[in-house]
């Protein structure tokens, strides 16, 4: 059977001692405040002098700061995650450039994610003991499972939820066996009521983790919102709210994997929609439900898990009208608001459920575009900005959504 040479990340709760968790705050602190004077210096050189600095000039930045009283606090960390934090914020400023992402935001201590991550010079991996620069002894990290055998790490990311649980993620390379050849094909159309539903007829059921625990977690925010602004109390509070969500976080993520996991597996080719997930979030009534259910991660788990195991996957446009089209003779009705489930063809008398006729004619749709290399409508009508409607893209130009200049923390 066939393998593929494949980078994958294996992540491990560890409980630091008093030492290393002091040593890995301090870290994350230096790494905020490296990445906002990068970005700041960055944003001003553009606005007042239309030039644009790259990775190499932050560096420069980064050794003269350290040399400073103010900043001198920054040499008493590993330099490794400091150095990793401005290739992040050029990889950050390439996509915005590249018009795939917005412009890069000044991280926050309370809403930022905080990590740091380190490359094989700040980090020693050995007899399954890993420690990292500045430390005197390894990590103490649960193994929920077995790393793949003589896999070296090449970089070590720890963080820290809100739910002050602490994570490390090693990234391997490592051999994955592709899975052998499958004859089916399925379409799969997204929605609420069911997480997706097949164009085999099979509804796999939404479990909606946010709207189960959703009483608990009203609780736990009008007790936080109860509590004095700065008190230990209300710290206490916001960690009770934080691990509400954490559970909720979990257990999709376990679910979607579940899931997208058996679609590669059973199937050789996987056709989806390319659904404005971003878009449908405005919706204010449907837009807590489209959040619980996920989409935009699990069509990304189903990205990765295709590629890694050998299977296909067809993302048809946004625009096919996959719900209103008749599955059975190709016939379009003429509207097809959300609250009809079930609907006949005037044309040819075929009875459909809303949801698993879209999910067969994301399946054809997929198939001819396998077949034809071609789209599956013809784009619509371009508006003034010549571009597709449904393919317009944010000016990077635009002033809308830059920081204002501060040398924030």
């Amino acid at each position: 059977m066939a393998r593929t040479l494949v980078k994958r990340a294996y992540k491990y709760r560890f409980y630091p001692t008093g030492v290393q968790r002091s040593e890995l705050l301090r870290t994350f602190g230096c790494v905020r405040k490296v990445y906002n004077l990068a970005l700041d210096a960055r944003t001003r050189a553009w606005f007042t002098e239309q030039r644009r600095v790259n990775y190499n000039e932050t560096s420069a930045m980064l050794t003269a700061w350290k040399k400073t009283d103010a900043l001198s606090f920054l040499g008493e960390v590993s330099s490794v995650p400091l150095q990793q934090t401005l290739r992040h914020l050029q990889g950050a400023f390439t996509a915005f450039f590249d018009k795939r992402a917005q412009y890069p935001r000044f991280k926050s201590r309370k809403k930022s994610r905080q990590s740091a991550e380190y490359t094989r010079s700040a980090f020693t991996y050995r007899d399954g003991q890993l420690t990292l620069a500045k430390m005197p002894e390894p990590l103490n990290i649960v193994w929920s499972r077995r790393l793949p055998e003589g896999a070296e790490p090449s970089t070590v990311t720890v963080s820290r939820d809100a739910a002050d649980r602490w994570f490390v993620s090693l990234l391997v390379e490592t051999a994955v066996e592709q899975h052998a050849p499958a004859d089916a094909a399925v379409g799969v159309d997204a929605g609420i009521s069911s997480l997706v539903t097949l164009s085999t007829g099979e509804k796999i059921t939404n479990p909606r983790h946010e709207k189960r625990d959703r009483a608990r977690l009203a609780r736990a925010q009008r007790e936080l919102a109860r509590r004095q602004k700065g008190s230990n109390n209300r710290a206490k509070a916001r960690h009770k709210v934080a691990r509400v969500h954490a559970r909720i976080t979990d257990r999709r993520r376990d679910h979607l994997h579940k899931v997208t996991t058996r679609l590669v597996r059973d199937n050789q080719t996987v056709v989806i929609e390319d659904l404005n997930v971003r878009g449908m979030l405005g919706n204010g009534t449907l837009a807590r439900a489209i959040s619980d259910a996920a989409w935009s991660e699990f069509r990304t788990m189903l990205e990765y898990k295709a590629a890694w195991y050998g299977r296909g996957l067809v993302v048809i446009d946004r625009w096919f009208p996959s719900s209103k089209t008749c599955s059975a003779c190709g016939r379009p009705a003429r509207s097809m608001p959300l609250h009809i489930r079930e609907w006949t063809c005037g044309s040819c008398g075929s009875r459909h459920d809303r949801d698993v006729n879209a999910a067969k004619n994301i399946l054809a749709a997929g198939l001819a575009v396998s077949a034809c290399g071609a789209g599956v409508r013809p784009q619509r009508e371009t508006s003034r900005t010549g571009q597709s409607a449904g393919k317009q893209e944010p000016s990077g130009a635009s002033r809308k959504g830059i920081p204002a200049l501060h040398g924030g923390e």
